[in-house]
């Protein structure tokens, strides 16, 4: 399995959902992720991960509130939002970024 940095430091966008098992926003957004998937395609990456299971990661990051979202390219940072967002802004940023 690759490791989390040499994810985001691809060349195509990474869209990451920090999410959790028992948060309720979370579990909206992954109809949204999965809309997002089939309208990108191979054009970005999306990565979701559990902030319990994954706590150094939430940590490095500052995740104070799930589902938090990040896009990623070449290593940096572009975007980050917290709460549910819709799929049409997300591959927006998306096809923004490839």
């Amino acid at each position: 399995m690759a490791s989390f940095n040499s994810i985001i430091e691809s060349d195509k966008p990474v869209l990451i959902d920090f999410h959790a098992k028992w948060c309720g926003p979370c579990k909206a957004m992954v109809p949204i992720l999965k809309d997002v998937s089939k309208k990108v395609g191979g054009k970005a990456t999306i990565l979701k991960i559990d902030v319990d299971k994954n706590p150094k990661v939430a940590a490095k990051y500052q995740i104070q509130g799930v589902p938090t979202l990040m896009i990623f390219k070449n290593g940096k940072m572009l975007w980050r939002q917290s709460g549910v967002v819709a799929a049409p802004q997300l591959v927006s940023l998306l096809e923004k970024n490839v």
